[in-house]
């Protein structure tokens, strides 16, 4: 890449999938790219539930990285099977049990995803612990990326892949995350099949939901025998300091949502209480919509940092197929400004359209009526 007199510094923010894809096909192509994360090591947190690969955006990011094969070795197809039942009889009202061959949309643990995109990646590509605090200097770079722990890197390009609450977003825009007025809250299920034998079979393979227009519950199997369940409610950010509990405060939080729910079937409230440790709040934001910012030619985004939505099984793959382009886009063109301009170009209006398309999604998660991109088992990451 005939970019400046020397090859470019590019820094990759966050080392979330979106960031690892961007950094593993540059190296296939032959450049170099630092992935800088706040975190101390990849074994610091737990990564999260369980997602949905999709065979025309993350799946077709995998296949420019190389790893698709490797992907559906380590991926649940059964993950694609999903129920609906009915909240007050417990039955189940739909069911997409997928073929035997089905590869559309199969499940992969977020933590299994990162270890493979990261397992792929050259030792030393990612600097943990750096949590950047601004980036500095003109917009025609370089760029200084200035780090809590006082150090600080340059770049000819800064992409920001670190997240909702992107640092990297404010080189570029004012705009800022707003609670949806919906909140999931999050329980675990450790050893389904031994311990929790009904559950696992009220979930099964794949992902299960209900809802009756005010609150919503949905399950989520994961590999090694956990479940997820995410208990949905259209509620104020404070909803469990209002009612003078903490979050640690595991036995009163089922009492309230017992109360919540009381109408719901006796089963599905199982699914309330019965879960392993304390609940896990996730207040759900978005970006405005839509969300642009001036061209800039030594900083862009990617995935949630560039837009934000509902948690409708989109997000990853979005974020994915966003590095693979920026990447290609990186490799095919003579300067960097070209490059983040042929991506943005691209990246801004399908964003933008998704963004619009799914404005009212959490709202639908509380529909009785399971939307259509529930049915094609698309729901959750």
């Amino acid at each position: 890449m005939n970019t400046t007199p020397t090859t470019p510094r590019i820094a990759i923010i966050g080392a979330g999938p979106g960031g690892l894809t961007c950094a593993r096909i540059l190296q296939r192509h032959g450049i170099t790219a630092a992935v800088y994360d706040r975190e101390t090591g990849p074994e610091a947190r737990n990564q999260g539930g369980s997602l949905d690969l999709h065979e025309d955006d993350g799946q077709v990011a995998l296949r420019e990285a190389g790893l698709l094969e490797e992907f559906f070795r380590l991926s649940r197809p059964e993950g694609q099977e999903m129920r609906q039942w009915d909240p007050k009889a417990g039955t189940v009202v739909f069911h997409h049990t997928p073929a035997e061959d089905e590869r559309s949309e199969p499940e992969i643990d977020r933590g299994q995803l990162r270890g493979l995109l990261l397992d792929s990646l050259r030792p030393g590509t990612v600097r943990w612990g750096h949590t950047l605090c601004r980036v500095e200097g003109p917009a025609e770079g370089p760029r200084r990326l200035r780090f809590a722990d006082g150090t600080t890197a340059e770049a000819d390009l800064v992409i920001g892949a670190d997240g909702a609450w992107s640092t990297v977003r404010r080189a570029l825009s004012d705009a800022t995350p707003q609670y949806t007025g919906v909140s999931f809250l999050e329980a675990w299920f450790d050893d389904v099949d031994h311990r929790h034998p009904d559950i696992a079979e009220l979930v099964g393979q794949g992902s299960a939901a209900a809802a009756d227009g005010d609150r919503g519950l949905f399950a989520q199997r994961n590999s090694g025998g956990h479940i997820r369940v995410y208990v949905i409610q259209r509620v104020p950010a404070d909803w469990i300091t209002a009612a003078g509990l903490t979050l640690g405060d595991t036995d009163g939080i089922r009492a309230l949502l017992l109360d919540r729910y009381r109408d719901w079937s006796p089963r599905l409230r199982r699914l309330l209480t019965d879960n392993d440790g304390p609940y896990v709040d996730r207040r759900i934001h978005a970006l405005p919509v839509p969300h642009t910012w001036e061209h800039n030619p030594t900083v862009t985004l990617l995935g949630d940092a560039a837009h934000l939505m509902p948690p409708l099984g989109v997000g990853v793959n979005l974020a994915m197929l966003d590095a693979c382009e920026l990447a290609l886009a990186l490799v095919h063109n003579s300067t960097v400004e070209d490059a983040v301009l042929a991506y943005e170009k691209t990246m801004l209006p399908r964003s933008t359209r998704m963004q619009q398309f799914l404005d009212n999604g959490v709202e639908e998660l509380l529909s009785p009526e399971l939307p259509d991109f529930a049915r094609a088992g698309t729901v959750a990451e």
